[in-house]
């Protein structure tokens, strides 16, 4: 089985020689054997065919996903003695920035750092193969299979091309195939024209910082945003743009891009689908507001942004653009950055925790980092009840200083507006 690669899943990829991977760290406490984590693996495999893959390039240069059926290919397990309790950071680091053999595949693997009773286990994916919601799945299905060998996870009717993406109607409506080969092609012409510098920034040392509230904080922001007539993810927003302000000052440039899931928009890719393409909104605070009436303001900018979202014209037009590919990477590896971060908020995630012979004790929020420009990302997850944090960087972007005082300044704000409204309450 092959396919080829869509033009979202191409700019992931690259030439497949450099890292662009994200880890999804998780902790257990509990006893399993080896035998039973390569199982629940080879499950896994069997139910999703593009596990099975590797990326090999057609005479023309373009890239498929590749499934010889002839020749099994195993997903890897590197095990680590297990030290301390921040091990787990360690192994995210080298993990994040270890390229895939991607000629060789598979594009996911596992590291399992262990002692007697504790294991902190990492999934790593290459991102041109799935997203965050996807591994979410994965992640599901594997302690499902490590808890009950015998449990039965289905089997994934893999995405094969946009013609299983986007409904027919609109796929082969002439006038939506002209304009998107229209905007495709002005696009190409623009991007071919477009001045950029010949080298990129140099990144220098990449870092990641990690942080977690309490239950009771958590809980605190959630019924603060629901008083607000706020979601949860333009809060931080908000207060994203402002620590950046305040530390970065006029280096600040008031934008955060944010993924938005798909799936939300287009209901042909289920859940369970591996699939990497996502969907993006900019978000930037208003001049002249107090925080509060200005996360109002962005939230109608939010809402409006998301109304407009079609993912079906967007991948018309991205697949109408491969010609263009060259000259987009171009530009966001060597392009002068105009956004502060990438912000993720994968919400509540909805995995049991207690198993018949382990205990998933935390989900880490999963981190990424890649090569095509500004690495400055953050991710926000909630499991049982505590939002947990992840912040990637590099010192060619954001000095390791200022990133922790964005840290410090975003949790003081979080709390000094959740305070603000407990008193008003009272």
């Amino acid at each position: 089985m092959r396919r080829k690669l869509l033009f979202g899943e191409r700019m992931l990829h690259g030439d497949g020689t450099l890292p662009f991977n994200g880890v999804i760290p998780f902790r257990l406490r509990g006893v399993f054997a080896e035998t039973d984590l390569q199982y629940a693996l080879g499950k896994i495999q069997e139910k999703h065919p593009w596990l099975n893959a590797f990326v090999q390039n057609d005479d023309k240069n373009r890239p498929w996903f590749v499934i010889d059926e002839t020749k099994a290919i195993k997903i890897p397990v590197r095990t680590v003695n297990r030290l301390s309790d921040n091990d787990w950071q360690i192994e995210s680091h080298r993990e994040l920035l270890t390229p895939f053999d991607t000629a060789i595949g598979p594009l996911l693997r596992v590291v399992w750092i262990k002692d007697e009773t504790v294991s902190d286990m990492i999934i790593t994916i290459h991102h041109c193969l799935c997203d965050g919601g996807s591994v979410m799945s994965i992640l599901a299905e594997l302690l499902q299979l490590l808890d009950d060998p015998g449990a039965d996870i289905g089997k994934e009717d893999p995405i094969k091309g946009v013609e299983d993406i986007i409904p027919p109607a609109i796929l082969n409506n002439k006038t939506k195939r002209i304009k998107a080969k229209l905007i495709g092609g002005l696009a190409a012409v623009v991007l071919k024209l477009m001045p950029v510098k010949k080298n990129p920034v140099d990144r220098k040392r990449d870092y990641l910082i990690h942080w977690k509230f309490d239950e009771s904080l958590s809980k605190d922001l959630i019924v603060y945003c629901k008083s607000a007539g706020i979601t949860v993810n333009t809060m931080l927003c908000g207060v994203l743009l402002s620590a950046f302000k305040q530390v970065r000052k006029d280096q600040a440039h008031n934008k955060v891009s944010c993924p938005v899931d798909i799936r939300r928009f287009a209901p042909e890719i289920k859940k369970d689908q591996l699939f990497a393409f996502g969907l993006m909104i900019v978000v930037s605070a208003h001049a002249g507001l107090d925080f509060l009436d200005n996360v109002k303001a962005m939230q109608k900018d939010v809402d409006q942004k998301s109304a407009k979202l079609d993912p079906y014209a967007t991948m018309m037009m991205m697949e109408s653009a491969h010609s263009a590919m060259d000259n987009f990477t171009n530009l966001l590896k060597n392009g002068k950055s105009t956004n502060d971060c990438m912000f993720s908020n994968l919400g509540k995630i909805d995995i049991p925790h207690q198993y018949r012979s382990f205990e998933l004790e935390t989900i880490f929020s999963p981190a990424v980092i890649g090569p095509l420009g500004n690495t400055t990302t953050m991710v926000t997850s909630t499991y049982r009840g505590q939002m947990d944090f992840s912040f990637i960087a590099s010192e060619g972007f954001i000095p390791y200083e200022d990133a922790l005082a964005i840290k410090d300044k975003i949790i003081s704000m979080i709390k000094e507006q959740i305070s603000n409204i407990a008193v008003a309450v009272a």
